[in-house]
């Protein structure tokens, strides 16, 4: 309840968001999740895992809260819902607690946009406040950044080995459209083990053409002449069972290497199985 005096109200808004920094870790802790699920996103890290190609000032703009997920250099003072984690913040928090219980002025934020996420340049307190007196939206200053991929998601901080996996598979394998759309994997790492499988099929299909590819003609060709088709016999066979796509391709290239390398495959053998298939 509000005690009608400024001072008094400001310092109860500051403890009680205080508190429910202190209980949320409390219950993260109790729930056994992840230390980051309740860490504030990182500016840099998101945008190296997604790969920066530019950027755009689009001014003055009225954002969601709920949208302000990252700090360009405050992650150690707030949490992912910007309540104060620390007293360092205690006086300057109050002092615009009470200007904006007062109705004063208070000027934009500064803010990054990456997709539909925004990321605080200047304002970390502000933000605070006014999610502590519980409004919606806040006034402020955007400026775009753009990205190879987009911030989809992207929640908590461990999301980010998973983008900045796949833009490296993406930088070796450079697909596009529905081909890009098609490779899905839920382990990060596999994104990294696809890319060696496409590379060396297409050091085997440069050496049977006696020509050099680029990198983008072999992703299209391997997409194409290799994955659709393997994938559509896996489907016809009923072996994708709940994996992804990629994931059933790519569980059955490994089994092909293993084969290869342990099994003899010289041309006697390559000519009885030609004969007889059935064995």
């Amino acid at each position: 309840m509000e005690t009608g005096f400024g001072q008094v109200d400001a310092e109860y808004d500051f403890l009680r968001a205080r508190r429910r920094a202190v209980l949320s870790r409390l219950a993260t802790w109790l729930r056994r999740e992840p230390d980051d699920v309740s860490e504030i996103l990182p500016f840099d890290e998101v945008v190296d895992a997604l790969g920066r190609t530019g950027e755009r000032r689009l001014g003055l703009r009225v954002i969601d809260l709920d949208s302000i997920v990252g700090s360009v250099d405050r992650t150690h003072d707030f949490d992912r819902h910007f309540r104060p984690r620390n007293q360092r913040t205690r006086e300057r928090w109050e002092r615009l607690a009470r200007a904006q219980r007062r109705g004063e002025t208070i000027p934009p934020i500064d803010v990054y946009r990456v997709g539909g996420l925004h990321f605080v340049r200047d304002g970390h307190h502000r933000v605070s406040v006014a999610h502590a007196l519980g409004l919606r939206s806040i006034e402020a200053r955007v400026t775009e950044v753009t990205t190879k991929l987009a911030p989809d998601g992207v929640v908590h901080r461990g999301d980010l080995i998973i983008k900045d996996l796949r833009r490296v598979f993406l930088e070796r394998v450079p697909l596009t459209g529905a081909a890009l759309d098609s490779i899905v994997v839920r382990d990060p790492w596999s994104y990294a083990e696809l890319s060696e499988t496409v590379e060396a099929w297409g050091f085997r299909l440069m050496q049977h053409e006696n020509r050099y590819l680029d990198r983008a003609t072999v992703a299209r060709r391997w997409w194409s002449e290799e994955f659709l088709p393997v994938v559509r016999m896996l489907r016809q066979a009923d072996l994708i069972g709940d994996r992804t796509d990629a994931e059933a391709y790519l569980q059955l290239a490994c089994q092909r290497y293993r084969l290869m390398r342990t099994h003899r495959w010289d041309d006697e053998v390559v000519a009885r199985l030609r004969a007889d298939p059935g064995n």
